[in-house]
């Protein structure tokens, strides 16, 4: 089968198209026929090898010190069952599913997983490229705002509104009845204002903190906030909920917060089918939904990876493999 694969850490340019062996599905396992995968954020630092700073060591010695353990990247896909093993009952040939790989693999046209992995059936009102594109930002927000008991009627701030997990933290805290402020930069307001962010701020014009709100919930997606002034813009009690940190933004949070009423969140995400099972209901319902930049085919995936480090995507870039990409 293709697979874009890397031999060592790098630039996008490591990234290749190669022929490897098509896996084979243990008894638990499905066998699933990709047609759509995307680039995150962590397939960068995977590939690149620069972990959040401070991590670079453990990020090495999860995955591999001298070269990459897996040399197949990506998170996030959608395909078609093509194989099951003889004891799976979630799934059978055919069956068209979207999926969150966390030791990933996702850039090949076939992939392994247990059948009570993250995996579930795809809406039914997307297409692969787009379901493809909601997965592991989704299942972070979704997990995030759970762990910080959101409540309707509170005030959350979603700082990187328009990444990969804020524009699902967005949605899915106006769904549980909160009151949002999306931050991002200009460009990107209008996209923000569409998922229904009450507020939207420009960081690039104003600092949040200076704003006199004070607010239940500030959730950082993308690890880019003052620690101190955050903080004071937290109500009594309030959450400093984070998805993406450095060591040194860890360790200022704590020493702020260790006589404070206030907590911070962090952790990491459980695998939980039955959470991605509620996120695809949520779409059937028309309650969130994806946001799709760019489109790039299996072979240029190193351009894509380029294209995600400038830093100027809105939501998603998607790869498509070389399936027939169904509706």
């Amino acid at each position: 089968m293709k697979a874009i694969v890397y031999e060592k850490y790098g630039p996008p340019d490591v990234l290749h198209l190669a022929d490897v062996e098509k896996p084979t599905p243990k008894d638990n396992e499905v066998l699933i026929k990709v047609f759509a995968s995307s680039v995150t954020k962590y397939d960068c630092w995977a590939r690149s090898s620069t972990a959040p700073p401070g991590f670079g060591l453990l990020s090495r010695l999860t995955s591999g010190i001298r070269k990459p353990k897996q040399p197949i990247l990506g998170t996030e896909l959608a395909g078609e069952i093509e194989s099951a093993g003889k004891t799976v009952k979630r799934f059978k040939k055919g069956d068209q599913v979207f999926a969150f790989l966390m030791n990933l693999g996702a850039y090949a046209e076939y992939v392994c997983m247990p059948e009570d992995g993250f995996i579930a059936p795809k809406p039914t009102n997307m297409t692969f490229e787009e379901a493809a594109a909601v997965p592991q930002g989704a299942l972070t927000a979704l997990y995030f705002l759970r762990k910080a008991n959101i409540q309707g009627g509170q005030k959350v701030l979603i700082f990187g509104a328009s990444g990969g997990i804020g524009i699902y933290a967005v949605q899915l805290a106006k769904y549980f009845g909160a009151e949002v402020t999306g931050v991002c930069s200009t460009p990107k307001l209008e996209m923000v204002k569409s998922l229904g962010a009450d507020k939207v701020l420009d960081y690039t014009k104003e600092d949040f903190t200076n704003n006199a709100q004070a607010y239940d919930i500030i959730f950082d997606t993308v690890g880019k906030t003052s620690v101190s002034r955050s903080i004071s813009s937290l109500k009594e009690k309030g959450l400093y909920v984070f998805a993406t940190f450095g060591l040194l933004m860890l360790v200022q949070v704590l020493w702020l917060l260790r006589k404070s009423d206030k907590k911070v969140i962090i952790g990491v995400l459980e695998e939980r089918s039955e959470d991605l099972i509620f996120l695809k209901e949520l779409i059937e319902a028309g309650e969130i939904k994806p946001v799709i930049d760019r489109h790039f085919q299996l072979e240029q995936t190193a351009e894509a990876h380029r294209y995600v480090e400038t830093g100027n995507k809105k939501g998603s870039v998607i790869i498509a493999v070389g399936h027939k990409n169904k509706p």
